[in-house]
């Protein structure tokens, strides 16, 4: 399916556990997303899965592997290779984090954060401008999870709108890493919903968290391994209401539920875009 963009419904990340029930579900506006890392290669079941699926719905890829604000040049094999997959499966989509995970040389497997100074505003976006010329394609980049306040020239907010004007990449909102940043370094989440254009948002995620086992509910941490939470659904309604319909993907990463369960979570976002086009 060559999907131009996709559909102001909600998905769900597609898992090789999920591969049969995802391919039979016959849910209205459905979308997969998944990481084109874990398909970097060159055949193989996973493959011939993703082929049928695609066929079917929509897709979305989001990248984990690029270091996009790192210090070190981007990857040019890793490039290669997602340009590659982009052709095979025309995603209605492409995402990547502002964050790094390689310097010199050396890969690590996390997000790392970084200041936002106009430096780091100049330094990412070349690099977005550089990743979307690569694979010929505007990408969204997503908001992290902050565990501790770095040196700041400004706001979040005003970072990622000054990044998605000069390289011209929209913002994949997460709405569950506001909510994990907002607890950890106290700051207002619906405060900071409220501070980001509507037009820039292409794509919501919803997530679950989990509280730090010694420090507990003082430190939040971005687990994708539990249920979207009471207080992150309070704030996705409130940013619908304010922006309107958008892509909203349930995103669960570990713990995996059954199908089913996660598309209960995805009804329940359904619901409240439905809300949205019915009050528009």
């Amino acid at each position: 399916m060559d999907a131009a963009t996709l559909p102001p419904c909600a998905g769900v990340g597609l898992k090789p556990e999920h591969y049969r029930a995802a391919l039979d579900c016959d849910a209205e506006g459905l979308w997969f997303e998944v990481h084109p890392e874990n398909y970097m290669i060159a055949g193989g079941p996973r493959h011939a899965w993703l082929e049928a699926i695609g066929a079917r719905r929509p897709l979305s890829f989001h990248g984990v592997g690029a270091s996009l604000a790192g210090p070190d040049p981007l990857d040019e094999e890793h490039l290669l290779q997602l340009r590659a997959l982009i052709d095979r499966y025309h995603p209605a989509q492409v995402s990547e984090h502002v964050a790094w995970s390689a310097a010199g040389g050396a890969y690590f497997a996390d997000l790392f954060p970084l200041p936002y100074t106009q430096e780091a505003v100049r330094h990412l976006a070349e690099r977005v401008d550089a990743f979307q010329n690569a694979i010929g394609q505007r990408i969204l980049i997503e908001n992290p999870s902050a565990y501790v306040a770095l040196r700041s020239d400004m706001s979040e907010p005003e970072f990622l709108a000054e990044i998605c004007t000069r390289s011209g990449c929209g913002l994949l909102l997460d709405v569950n890493n506001v909510y994990v940043s907002a607890n950890n370094l106290r700051f207002d989440a619906a405060a900071y919903l409220d501070a980001i254009p509507g037009a820039l948002i292409g794509e919501i995620h919803l997530a679950g968290h989990a509280a730090d086992p010694v420090l507990g509910a003082a430190l939040l941490i971005d687990s994708h391994a539990a249920p979207v939470a009471a207080p992150v659904w309070a704030l996705y309604q409130r940013l619908i209401a304010r922006v309107g319909p958008r892509p909203t993907l349930i995103e669960r990463d570990a713990a995996l539920p059954p199908f089913a369960e996660l598309m209960l979570e995805r009804e329940r976002a359904g619901g409240v875009l439905a809300g949205a086009l019915e009050a528009a």
